[in-house]
């Protein structure tokens, strides 16, 4: 049976589907010799799909990860500056696993990450509204003040976000730790939301992703899902 090939080259684990039709954009992708268009199908069965001049790794059992990503590794799966890749923690997995989402460089916490391009796609389009909180130690004159301007819905690179939730946990002088959850997942989003507040992010960890939790893994551990937690993340919708 035909399907699309980015769809193809999601479900074989390589990388995500907009990575995907990142590459059959830029040519990088051929199907039984003949470079693909965004469009193109075939079938795993009977065609040649290359990427790269390499063909498909061949599919693998699915794996569902939960990493807790410490500072100082990017989550792109290549990257020009040689930093360390999130990838180099799950080598233990036994196959070419990738993030669902992303952590910037500097920050800490929950990262999902598989070989099931369907199931990336489907935590990541924003029909699920997937929540995400994050632990955020801040500095700034004001804090008080900045967590009710977190709450109100803001514009962020020309587009208007929804409100967040926000908590106080801790204040100490000059600044304060505070528990924001999301319901977007733009770039950089926490860090331009206090940004626009005054605050300056001192620290910044996922805590939760919907109804999954961090719990006690330690920076740089990771564990496969839980077959509830799964089927929890799967059905889960935000109301």
């Amino acid at each position: 049976m035909t399907e699309r090939i980015q769809k193809l080259i999601s479900a074989a684990g390589l990388m995500s589907r907009r990575a995907a039709e990142d590459a059959i954009a830029a040519g990088r992708v051929s199907v039984n010799g003949v470079t693909a268009a965004l469009g193109s199908r075939a079938d795993p069965e009977t065609d040649t799909v290359l990427v790269d001049g390499k063909p498909l790794p061949l599919q693998e059992g699915k794996k569902y990860i939960m990493l807790n990503k410490p500072r100082g590794y990017v989550t792109t799966m290549s990257d020009e500056k040689g930093r360390r890749n999130v990838t180099e923690l799950v080598k233990g997995a036994g196959c070419r696993v990738y993030p669902v989402g992303r952590l910037d460089m500097y920050s800490e916490g929950l990262l999902l990450m598989t070989n099931d391009g369907d199931f990336a796609n489907r935590i990541m389009h924003p029909s699920h509204n997937i929540s995400k909180t994050y632990l955020t130690r801040v500095e700034g004159e004001d804090v008080g003040l900045a967590m009710e301007y977190l709450r109100e819905p803001m514009e962020i690179d020309g587009y208007v976000i929804s409100p967040a939730e926000v908590a106080l946990c801790t204040l100490f002088p000059g600044g304060a730790e505070l528990e924001i959850t999301i319901h977007e997942g733009r770039n950089r989003q926490v860090r331009k939301m206090c940004e626009l507040a005054g605050l300056k992010v001192l620290r910044l960890r996922r805590i939760a992703e919907g109804p999954l939790e961090l719990g006690e893994l330690k920076p740089g551990a990771w564990r496969y899902l839980t077959p509830e937690e799964l089927e929890t993340i799967n059905t889960y919708r935000e109301q």
